[in-house]
């Protein structure tokens, strides 16, 4: 595909292009921050993506407006004792330490160094979460059969995206996913370990989460109206 990935301008929609060999359709997605993304096949042309588009016009703008109306603006966080931060469905407030301190959760309160702020809470995020999403994926990779497909676990920035998939098999998990509560966690990754088996989220795909977690809904449900108040800084996207 001439040109891609990159920016792609159809209407008064502005829509990120990303290719990928693993595709073999056209997968649009309303992001958290109601932009829009498109994951096309490397052979698919800029005619037939502009289409493909055009042909999804309505429902990429209903999705959009309900991004918009859940995506209010949360008050920003500030860096001082007694404000709040979630870690696996709790909140814990932050205690200020000397600086120089490295951030540790002790006896019920988040400890943060004088000196710190978005960066070093990002960092603690990562570090706490790639062990602890490892053990509760161990579990999962082994109900749903493919152990051999999962080549390891990365947690990091993912912008709006709660996860992905890479080719060589590595799971990308945000960073962020870590303020949900556990089961909510799940979701997240049975969701991406299905993508393992299948690129799209067409019908095999559901069938593959439905198998492994039935009554995903609600808890996908729950992730879309709880997603928008989580703490993500633009240092940390």
């Amino acid at each position: 595909m001439s040109g891609f990935p990159g920016m792609l301008q159809v209407g008064d929609l502005e829509v990120s292009v990303f290719v990928s060999d693993r595709r073999k359709s056209v997968l649009l997605t309303v992001e958290r921050d109601a932009s829009v993304s498109a994951v096309a096949p490397s052979q698919v042309s800029r005619v037939e993506l502009i289409k493909v588009i055009e042909a999804k016009r309505s429902w990429l703008y209903g999705k959009i407006a309900e991004r918009q109306e859940l995506g209010e603006a949360m008050p920003a966080r500030e860096y001082v004792s007694g404000e709040g931060f979630s870690y696996l469905g709790r909140s814990y407030r932050l205690r200020i330490v000397e600086p120089g301190s490295r951030v540790r959760l002790v006896r019920g309160r988040l400890e943060l160094g004088k000196d710190g702020g978005a960066r070093e809470l990002v960092r603690w995020y990562c570090e706490v979460g790639e062990p602890w999403l490892k053990r509760r994926l161990q579990p999962w990779t082994s109900r749903m059969g493919c152990e051999a497909e999962w080549a390891g676990l990365r947690v990091r920035p993912l912008g709006y995206r709660w996860g992905s998939c890479s080719l060589d098999g590595h799971l990308n998990i945000h960073w962020a996913t870590m303020q949900l509560p556990p089961t909510l966690i799940d979701y997240v990754l049975v969701h991406e370990l299905a993508h393992l088996q299948r690129g799209d989220h067409g019908s095999e795909f559901w069938r593959l989460v439905e198998r492994a977690m039935p009554g995903y809904q609600d808890r996908r449900e729950r992730l879309r109206r709880i997603g928008p108040g989580l703490w993500l800084p633009d240092e940390g996207r």
